[in-house]
């Protein structure tokens, strides 16, 4: 029976034929106060089936015409009205644990209609493992409630394994861009030369490609006056104009005044940064956690996933735009004087960092109230979903795998809390807690899930619910031994992180047993040195530390991510990639951009599961509470005090 109000549709059309058109469905109310069609409208002014659901359908479908992709954000009608195994529900607030947010996250409330259309879809998908629609259902009803989805097939996901290949994969994507290079990272390295000549030539080869770059303003002119991000990157725009390269800085609404002038700079960090990492070109988007550096093209691990869809790559493009209309604009000196805003401590030789008056919002250093407040009005819109916005854009997906029906969800997720006023609409914070929350049911408990974190200090409330969840076998959680930590044998503050972190990874170990589950949830330390012939020894794996700094031999670990693998499978359906760490600090003061993936693709999963054993295989090692307290790994009180104090003037680490 169809929901009141609703017109049967038509016959199902092919797969590749335009979907039939309907009448819509009575307008709902949202929780934004603004009323919204359930149906989505193409622009060629033909609708797209709900499938009777009143609230809005699921992101897995089928195709609104032959050879088109996904609208960015938007799901398509599927090729059958059974084939959707994801339910739409209701919405509450939910208050979360980071101090003055509000996010959204669901509570159960399917109408009928919708409860009947899920059932039959429960009843009747197909995939590799029979239970895996009904399994799959509780996440993702919520989760496409919760942010922009876009529906790709598997073999669109190509997932990197080494830095190496990393950079090699991002040099390629530079050389063969046509109109658009964007890359969204926290610094570029003062030294990467070949990188700025590899953009450099392609600038020269291809008159018509733009290029634009965003980074943190802080981290990018740390070192100024001497070498940084900004001076090494200035002169692009000198060499090709500011119509064809644009660099943007970032700078936090948080760090001003007084606390600007006397926090040093290796310190002031801690008050927010933009901390995306997002590398696109055309129609491709690689997502990871690494920054643009040599340490991070050689011997600093990390994920990097690659994208080959044009609807998810403009997703994430408008990301970076809209950011980058909040930053400052980085103009060579010989061409300063274009914008205004720019405190004077922020011009040095070789380039200005000024405010353009085309900013939607004044500069956070002279009004950091009212940045906000223009900052919130151009971020809610690109961070709704679909049933909250409007979606007008006719995007395609040009990767030959779009003529196979999409199997592969990618859910778009940011965290911007320090640009958004109160409710806080970010949407990595209530897709994650929404995730964790979920596999807390009994029905997950022969689920698994894999959490790494290169710096580890998950979020208090994070913590309690992955010591919350069903799942009783193996589960894991990786991050950095001590030496595999970016900042082991810094000098001065920054130098102390190492033995903070392992203060915190203590902790949660400690959380594990007293809650009885150091069965089921093992932690592991990663480590690695290629000059060392016995990485593999008892001592190692027992959690010794070395002595020695970081050196051509010795790797770091910057990962981060979750992967979750369903009851009876092998590979895992649903997993995080991108820049966050998942910490208070993620989730309070920096800039994160993240995926969401959720996957019925054998293949997918497959490639999923090996990037989990690699990661672990050679060079991880459990560690317990008897490692921790051997005399090289206590933490001293200085240690101890200084994570105090930057918690008291508001940092964090």
């Amino acid at each position: 029976m169809l929901a009141r109000g609703v017109k049967r549709c038509s016959a199902p059309a092919p797969a590749h034929a335009a979907a039939p058109s309907c009448r819509r469905p009575p307008r709902r109310r949202p929780v934004d106060g603004h009323a919204h069609p359930a149906t989505l409208w193409n622009s060629h002014g033909s609708s797209r089936r709900s499938y009777g659901l009143t609230a809005h359908p699921s992101c897995f479908g089928a195709s609104r015409r032959a050879g088109s992709g996904p609208r960015p954000g938007c799901r398509r009608a599927t090729s059958t009205p059974k084939a959707p195994p994801f339910p739409a529900g209701g919405r509450r607030s939910f208050s979360s644990s980071i101090p003055g947010t509000t996010v959204p996250l669901m509570a159960s409330a399917v109408g009928p209609a919708a409860a009947a259309a899920a059932a039959a879809a429960a009843a009747t998908a197909t995939v590799t493992a029979a239970t895996a629609p009904a399994l799959l259902a509780p996440f993702v009803d919520e989760l496409d409630r919760i942010a922009p989805c876009v529906r790709i097939h598997g073999s669109q996901v190509r997932i990197l394994e080494t830095p190496a290949e990393f950079y090699e994969t991002l040099k390629t994507m530079i050389r063969t861009a046509e109109r658009r290079i964007f890359l969204s990272t926290l610094y570029i390295g003062k030294s990467e030369h070949e990188l700025i000549a590899t953009l450099r030539d392609a600038l020269r080869a291809k008159p018509a490609l733009k290029l634009y770059i965003l980074t943190d303003a802080l981290r990018g002119t740390r070192e100024a006056p001497r070498p940084s991000s900004a001076s090494l990157l200035a002169p692009l725009v000198a060499d090709f104009g500011p119509d064809r390269v644009e660099l943007r800085m970032y700078h936090t609404p948080n760090l001003t005044g007084v606390r600007k002038k006397y926090i040093p700079r290796r310190i002031n960090e801690g008050w927010g940064l933009q901390h995306m990492k997002l590398y696109g070109a055309d129609d491709r988007i690689l997502l990871s956690g690494a920054n643009l550096s040599t340490d991070y093209f050689t011997n600093r691990q990390d994920r990097y996933h690659l994208f080959s869809s044009a609807a998810l790559t403009d997703a994430y493009w408008r990301l970076h735009r809209g950011v980058a209309s909040l930053s400052f604009l980085v103009q060579p000196r010989a061409d300063a004087g274009n914008g205004s805003g720019a405190d004077d401590n922020d011009n040095h030789p070789g380039f200005d960092m000024v405010w353009p008056a085309s900013n939607p919002a004044p500069s956070p250093l002279h009004d950091p109230q009212a940045f906000v407040a223009g900052a919130t009005g151009v971020l809610r819109g690109l961070l709704a979903p679909p049933t909250q916005r409007s979606a007008n854009d006719d995007a395609r997906t040009d990767h030959p795998a779009a003529a196979a029906p999409p199997d592969t969800a990618v859910y778009v997720l940011a965290q911007m809390t320090q640009l958004l006023q109160q409710p806080n609409s970010s949407t990595e914070w209530p897709a994650v807690t929404h995730v964790l929350r979920t596999l807390a049911r009994p029905a997950y408990a022969d689920a698994s899930w894999t959490f790494t974190a290169g710096y580890f200090n998950p979020a208090p409330a994070l913590t309690q619910m992955l010591l919350a969840t069903a799942c009783a076998r193996g589960n894991v959680v990786v991050t950095a031994a001590p030496e595999a930590n970016g900042f082991f044998g810094s000098k001065g503050v920054s130098g102390m992180l190492p033995d903070a972190y392992t203060l915190l990874a203590r902790r949660f170990l400690r959380a594990v047993d007293a809650q009885g589950r150091g069965g089921c949830i093992t932690l592991k330390e990663w480590r690695r040195n290629d000059n060392d012939d016995n990485d593999n020894n008892d001592e190692k794996a027992g959690g010794a530390v070395a002595t020695r700094p970081p050196g051509r031999g010795n790797w770091t670990y910057h990962a981060k991510g979750l992967w979750v693998t369903l009851p009876r499978e092998t590979g895992p359906a649903l997993t995080l990639v991108g820049s966050s760490n998942y910490t208070q600090r993620s989730y309070a003061l920096d800039l994160e951009a993240n995926a969401l993936v959720v996957t019925r693709n054998a293949a997918l999963q497959a490639r999923l599961a090996d990037e989990t054993r690699w990661l672990q295989a050679a060079h991880a090692r459990a560690v317990t509470q008897a490692d921790f307290a051997r005399p090289e790994r206590r933490v001293r009180l200085h240690v101890r005090l200084a994570m105090w104090i930057v918690q008291l003037v508001g940092g964090a680490l």
